[in-house]
Parts: C-alpha cells; sequence; structure tokens
C-alpha cells in the first residue's frame, strides 16, 4: 500500500477520525530533504500494518500546513485518535521515522 494523499477533504475521515495511528509527511516539491525522505514515507506505507500513512503537499494544502503550523519542511507528525501526538522537522532515516510509531 502507498501512502495516501492528503487533502483538506479527506483529512478528517482519514486522519481525525482513523482507528490506527496516523503517520503525516507535510513536504512540497521544491524541497530537497523532502525528496530524500519521499522514497522511505513510501516504503514505510508499504510495510506497516498497524498505521496509515499520508502524504500533504503543503503548496496545494496551505490550510492544512498553516493549521498545524508547519513553518518547515520535511514535518513527519503522527496523530493518534484524532489528536497530534508527536512532530518532528527535518529529514530523518527509516528506523526513526519507525520510533515514531511507537508508543
Amino acid at each position: 500500500m502507498s501512502a495516501i494523499h492528503i487533502t483538506k477533504e479527506n483529512f478528517e475521515l482519514e486522519v481525525l477520525q482513523s482507528d490506527q495511528p496516523v503517520l503525516l509527511d507535510f513536504w512540497a516539491a521544491w524541497c530537497g530533504p523532502c525528496k530524500s525522505v519521499s522514497p522511505v514515507i513510501d516504503e514505510i506505507a508499504g510495510e506497516v500494518t498497524n498505521a496509515k500513512v499520508g502524504k500533504i503537499n503543503v503548496d496545494e494544502q496551505p490550510e492544512l500546513a498553516a493549521k498545524f503550523r508547519v513553518m518547515s519542511i520535511p514535518t513527519l507528525a503522527v496523530f493518534k485518535d484524532g489528536k497530534l501526538i508527536k512532530s518532528t522537522v527535518g529529514a530523518k532515516n527509516k528506523n526513526d521515522i519507525l520510533s515514531m510509531l511507537k508508543d
């Protein structure tokens, strides 16, 4: 399964109402570090079964970026039970990203 394309239209259903934790990657096409993280996010999306993985293009979804005060990208965020529980800024390796999904 690949990462879900998250928009303001599907955010509530896919993230806030999810019965699983959700890992989100806030990114943009012009962002170099985002390009290095993107394949890792896709890989994780294909491997994890206990969480959803989504991507939010901040240029296409400025309202979501503003709502969660995303000032730098890539920003990785984990939502659980409809609440933001963890976030980090900057390119991370796969193990660091996976550890965000652990309680």
